[in-house]
Formats: C-alpha cells, sequence, structure tokens
C-alpha cells in the first residue's frame, strides 16, 4: 500500500492516512476481503506513531471501510459500506463544506460539475 504523507500539512497524520485508505478503496486499489498492513508495521514503514495508526483504523473501522478480523487484522469492507443516518450528515456536510469552496474560490457551475464527473469517472472505470 503506498502511502504518502505530508508532515508540513495542517491536516492532521490519521486524516491523511485514512483519506488515503478511503481513496484507495474507492479506486479498488485495495479490494475488499484485502488486509491492510498491521498497526506496527505502517507505523514503522510511515515512521509514525503506533497511535496515530491506530487513530486511523479506528475511524474506518467506525465508519465500515474495514472490519477487524482476529487472524488478519484489518480488513477492507465489502461495498457497498452502509452509512448510518449521523455518517450521511457527516458526508452531506463534508460535500456541502467542498462545493461551498470551490464555488467561493470563483469555479463555475460547469467547472465544478465537469471536476466532480471526472472524479466519479475515475472512481467508476476501476470497477
Amino acid at each position: 500500500m503506498l502511502v504518502k504523507l505530508d508532515f508540513e500539512s495542517e491536516v492532521p497524520i490519521y486524516q491523511q492516512l485514512k483519506d488515503q485508505i478511503v481513496m484507495g478503496i474507492a479506486m479498488r486499489d485495495l479490494e475488499p476481503g484485502e488486509s491492510l498492513p498491521s498497526v506496527r508495521e505502517l507505523a514503522s514503514d510511515l515512521g509514525v506513531n503506533l497511535h496515530t495508526i491506530r487513530k486511523s483504523y479506528n475511524q474506518l473501522k467506525a465508519e465500515g471501510f474495514v472490519h477487524v478480523n482476529r487472524r488478519k487484522g484489518a480488513v477492507v469492507a465489502k461495498l457497498p459500506i452502509a452509512l448510518d443516518d449521523e455518517q450521511k450528515l457527516l458526508v452531506d456536510d463534508g460535500l456541502n463544506t467542498l462545493i461551498a469552496t470551490l464555488v467561493c474560490s470563483g469555479k463555475s457551475h460547469d467547472e465544478i460539475r465537469l471536476k466532480i464527473n471526472s472524479i466519479l469517472d475515475r472512481m467508476i472505470e476501476r470497477k
């Protein structure tokens, strides 16, 4: 699993890792049933604290992206994942904020639609 962390970013390391794993799942770089590296292994490979990796994995588990198997550790969940009502609200809030940021940056509706469609096409092509 290829992970690139920006230690100078304002985005916390655990969030960067979580986001990259979710993107890997969406892009089918990580397949359902595939084991993620152990917390200890990934922490060593990335040069970060065990608790940072554990926090990312715990959030991924809580959000349904992975489940924990006693033998395999963290395993990518089958798609589609089920979102509860609170998670749906968080997704909606996040999407609204991202779109609002694009609007505030001067992007036109057509530019925003093209960007969203481009991202969706890349994810759906890989299925």
